[in-house]
């Protein structure tokens, strides 16, 4: 609501400030006076004025006096309060990236003593720039050294974890890709809370409204066609109110009644309220205030979000009976869409800080909203809780590029692409809430478990997706009869799968990158699972020698690597590797070659980081042949000769 209300405020002092201001007025009065009513921007201005008077800004060159540095105006306490000012002024209005300065400036001229929130404040703005070991070094030296009121502790906590948490989020992203709406979509003014009904789009702008020859907030409806010119909504009554404003659509099932907010100043107040315009004739009805259950008097309600079936409102409110601020609530409608009492949604889902923008998923019984309660990035944040019928799930973070350092609010699906969504979001305003399109590329992993040997697909095996960074399980299942899995892939953090079945070795692999997906499904390669028993030989195939020697060829290493990978896989088993000959040459030659060819490759295992007692080898020369050597009438067999010259990996024990 506060960018709403800040939006309309600014445009306003772009038209008519500068006209405000004749000079004859003091600037610092004035920007006090502006602050004290919360028009932080107007405070901004006149505050800027009178650091242009106090030369803390030179929009031209100041002549240098003789064997000076640099001129400078009015008291140092002066300077530093007009300083402060202006730091609060712009952060108060969230252009974070103006107010940094200012509150470094404070300090840099040692009045920090006078502002010790400057370096709080500071820090804070920091971290919206995305600075964030920066912020974090700010912040925990505001924790040492100030010992004021301990809330301000408390708000330099969660600024620090904020940062941690954005860091991290920075790093592996979620799986969306998120972009401005180009075209008519974005103005000069504030564009947000997009919804669709019977093929166009609604959605709120404080653009220039040519009638009133002002900057308002009105609902606006455009086609799907980039290159429309949006049409404002107009309500019977409208012209009868001054400085009235609306917003937030949102629509029954049916489409034929919107709910919106709707507020104008009385007197001194401006009160925000949530009304119910029909659908008639192929125009809007005039609106009507909904009953008490939804609008308390003498308290705020707005951003109402009707569930798919119409059955259902949610609203945000500060009214009695809530944790604190605005929190999300919602109302039953009847058959004519009026609300039937109201419930807080509570404290699972509401902090004592601000909540807003709710849309319930009714598919998934998922709720979707913005607060500034929780571990976040900064500003509102998008979360997520799930309602299982004995009540919510702990709200989770949406991460980044979902959220950013600023506020995002305002989610709404694409009614016909089911991996489209809407936001709205100042990530690339110093000042407005933009409408950005969001694409999910999140996705399904899924896979076959065979046998190495049949290559037929295995039943009960335990299959874990991990977290490569944390190491923890993300999700385990265990395959039923079609030896397939499927785990969703969310983020661009790196995941492995634990694959494990008694009788099989064990096989730990990284899961792939993202690629081609087909209907939101990445589907990885076979994996298969090698059999074993203990004290039964496994041959390992393609282990080659030149004639005569037992130095290993470059592509048997690349073979043995298999067997290193199994027993890094498998750390509980021990393992015998033998290697054999056919009979050529004499039995002591032909048990020392085999001798030192098995040492050969223990030695490559163990270079390779396996432990020395995990693995031995044994040569066992023409002993154990597996197919003749000679051919029935006495000739020589080269096929059976060529099995007989093998090696061989035996496991000898399991822990």
């Amino acid at each position: 609501m506060k960018k709403i209300i800040f939006t309309i405020l600014m445009l306003a002092l772009l038209q008519g400030v500068n006209a405000q201001y004749s000079g004859k007025d003091d600037p610092k009065i004035l920007g006090d006076k502006a602050f004290n009513n919360k028009d932080y921007y107007e405070a901004a201005f006149y505050y800027r004025k009178s650091a242009e008077g106090l030369s803390l800004i030179t929009r031209q060159a100041i002549p240098y006096s003789a064997g000076s540095k640099s001129v400078t105006k009015g008291k140092p306490e002066d300077r530093a309060y007009i300083c402060f000012k202006l730091g609060e002024s712009y952060r108060l209005y969230e252009n974070y990236l103006e107010a940094e300065p200012w509150y470094y400036r404070v300090m840099n001229e040692n009045y920090e003593a006078k502002y010790p929130l400057s370096r709080l404040y500071y820090g804070i703005c920091l971290r919206a720039n995305q600075r964030f070991d920066e912020a974090i070094a700010q912040l925990s030296q505001f924790n040492m050294a100030y010992k004021g009121d301990a809330k301000y502790n408390a708000l330099a906590v969660k600024e620090i974890s904020n940062c941690r948490f954005a860091k991290e989020q920075y790093q592996y992203p979620i799986l969306i890709d998120v972009a401005k709406r180009k075209g008519s979509w974005n103005s000069d003014g504030s564009d947000y809370a997009l919804v669709q009904r019977d093929g166009n789009n609604y959605f709120t702008s404080s653009r220039f409204v040519k009638e009133d020859k002002k900057h308002l907030n009105r609902v606006y409806k455009i086609s799907n066609e980039r290159s429309a010119d949006p049409a404002v909504i107009k309500f019977p009554g409208d012209d009868r109110i001054s400085d009235l404003e609306y917003g937030t659509p949102s629509f029954s099932a049916d489409g034929q009644r919107m709910y919106f907010t709707r507020w104008f100043k009385e007197g001194v107040k401006t009160t925000h309220y949530i009304y119910c315009s029909a659908y008639k004739d192929g125009s809007w009805l005039a609106p009507q205030k909904l009953n008490a259950n939804v609008n308390a008097e003498g308290f705020n309600t707005i951003q109402p979000s009707v569930t798919r079936d119409g059955k259902r409102l949610y609203f945000t409110s500060n009214k009695p009976g809530g944790q604190g601020m605005y929190d999300i609530w919602y109302a039953d409608l009847d058959s004519n869409g009026n609300p039937i009492g109201s419930t807080n949604l509570g404290k699972e889902i509401n902090t004592p800080m601000d909540e807003q923008g709710a849309y319930f998923d009714i598919a998934n019984n998922r709720l979707i909203y913005s607060s500034k309660g929780f571990l976040g990035l900064g500003g509102f944040d998008f979360f997520e809780s799930v309602n299982d019928g004995s009540g919510w799930s702990t709200p989770r973070n949406m991460g980044y590029p979902m959220n950013s350092a600023k506020d995002d609010l305002y989610y709404m699906p694409d009614n016909k692409e089911a991996n489209k969504f809407y936001i709205s979001s100042d990530r690339e305003s110093d000042c407005c809430l933009n409408l950005f399109e969001v694409y999910d590329r999140r996705h399904l992993l899924t896979g076959l478990v065979v046998d190495c040997d049949t290559h037929i697909a295995l039943e009960g095996v335990k299959v874990s997706f991990v977290d490569s960074l944390s190491k923890q399980t993300v999700k385990t299942m265990v395959l039923g009869k079609t030896g397939r899995y499927s785990f969703d892939v969310t983020t661009r953090r790196p995941y492995g799968m634990v694959l494990e079945k008694d009788g099989y070795f064990t096989k730990i692999l990284p899961a792939p990158p993202l690629g081609k997906t087909g209907s939101d499904t990445l589907f990885n390669p076979e994996i298969c699972l090698q059999a074993f028993k203990v004290d039964k030989p496994i041959t390992i195939k393609n282990v080659l020698y030149d004639y005569n020697k037992a130095t290993l060829r470059p592509e048997s290493k690349l073979v043995l690597n298999d067997l290193v990978t199994i027993l890094k896989d498998n750390p509980g088993i021990k393992v015998e590797l033998g290697s054999h000959t056919d009979s050529k040459g004499t039995q002591p030659y032909n048990h020392r070659l085999s001798y030192k060819r098995a040492q050969a490759c223990v030695d490559y295992i163990i270079s390779m980081g396996v432990a020395d007692s995990r693995i031995y080898a044994k040569g066992y020369g023409e002993t154990k042949p597996i197919a003749p050597n000679k051919l029935a009438n006495g000739k020589d067999n080269p096929e059976g000769r060529q099995l007989n010259r093998r090696t061989e990996f035996t496991v000898l024990k399991l822990q």
